[in-house]
């Protein structure tokens, strides 16, 4: 393979028939791996990101290790939100948490438009400096409307998401108000890393999963389609990826992603047949499994890749996340297992 061009990344995004089956781990830079830990430091993500050295050799490492497919930017769907001066951080063992709540309709005031070049540079440097170093592309994401909005009127994680479902169903207004913002942060982030070199993008809406259907469909898929609309005209792949969605996985996929991430609890069959035909797919193995060794993992492995079939429309993936106490041999070994086996030879 020679750089990104012949990416077999970026052939599965686009249904074409990679070199090799493609692989990539969400949070595959990260606590898991010795070298990070090594050179992180202490102090929020939000500090750490503005180091683009730093972010840049945090992305990087993975890379080293697993020789995976594409790369991942070190950063968070807060970048924004956070340098807009709303108030909020990333505490450890935590979350993003925002210190004063959107409560009201004077909260928008917070909310104010991001200037790419003027708030957030440190993250198009990070990508210059990768895009630099590289053989494979980089994906550059951001925060969906709907998971960003939930952790500011929530004020941190949650379980139920009351506060956001009392808002969305009780002031829709205000609610749209604040998702429309939200969407143009994404957007306006997305398209910087793209200009300075990203090549394919992730939308994470995270906890999209606690909606119903219709709540999602009428309150929160048009902001998300806003944010691909407004990407489609860069030409990069884009990708949608949520968590217990498996009852929006169709309704993801008409909001514009070319590829459509899926979790652990859906068999990667049942996903295919709920998206439209020629919708690439990314995942979907349990992170759990990781701890379970080899052997386990190694089965399991070979289940996703069975339950894909013939589809050439397929990235790799984790269900979610790379868990900090995964150990990096067995995503090592995982890795190589996914890149032994044969390319399959039909459509997306």
């Amino acid at each position: 393979m020679n750089g990104p061009e012949a990416s077999p990344f970026l052939a599965a995004c686009r249904g074409e028939r990679p070199s090799r089956r493609p692989l990539w781990f969400m949070r595959q830079a990260g606590r898991s791996l010795p070298e990070y830990r090594a050179i992180r430091g202490t102090g929020s993500i939000l500090q750490a990101v503005k180091d683009p050295a730093l972010a840049a050799e945090i992305t990087l490492q993975p890379i080293r290790r697993y020789g995976t497919d594409a790369a991942i930017l070190y950063s968070d769907i807060m970048v924004p939100i956070a340098a807009v001066g709303f108030g909020v951080d990333i505490k450890a063992g935590v979350g993003p948490v925002a210190e004063v709540p959107f409560r009201t309709r004077a909260d928008l005031d917070r909310v104010r438009p991001l200037d790419a070049e003027g708030d957030t540079p440190y993250v198009a440097e990070t990508v210059r400096l990768l895009v630099r170093e590289l053989q494979v592309p980089l994906i550059g994401f951001a925060g969906a409307p709907f998971t960003v909005a939930s952790y500011l009127i929530e004020g941190g994680p949650s379980r139920t998401y009351t506060r956001t479902k009392a808002m969305m169903l009780g002031d829709p207004q205000l609610f749209a108000d604040l998702l429309a913002r939200l969407a143009d942060h994404a957007i306006t982030s997305l398209r910087a890393q793209v200009a300075a070199g990203a090549r394919a993008v992730q939308v994470f809406d995270s906890w999209a999963g606690a909606l119903h259907p219709a709540h999602y469909e009428r309150h929160v898929l048009p902001h998300s389609r806003a944010v691909f609309d407004a990407v489609a005209e860069l030409g990069v792949p884009r990708i949608h990826f949520g968590v217990t969605t498996g009852e929006l996985l169709g309704l993801m996929a008409s909001a514009g992603a070319d590829v459509v991430g899926v979790d652990w609890l859906v068999p990667l069959d049942a996903a295919r047949a709920r998206v439209p035909a020629g919708t690439a797919l990314q995942g979907n193995l349990d992170p759990a499994v990781i701890l379970a060794g080899w052997d386990a993992t190694r089965a399991e492995a070979a289940d996703v890749l069975a339950r894909n079939g013939d589809h050439v429309g397929h990235i790799f993936n984790l269900g979610h996340g790379v868990l900090p106490e995964s150990d990096p041999d067995v995503l090592a070994r995982l890795a190589e297992f996914v890149h032994a086996q044969p390319v399959p030879e039909a459509g997306p």
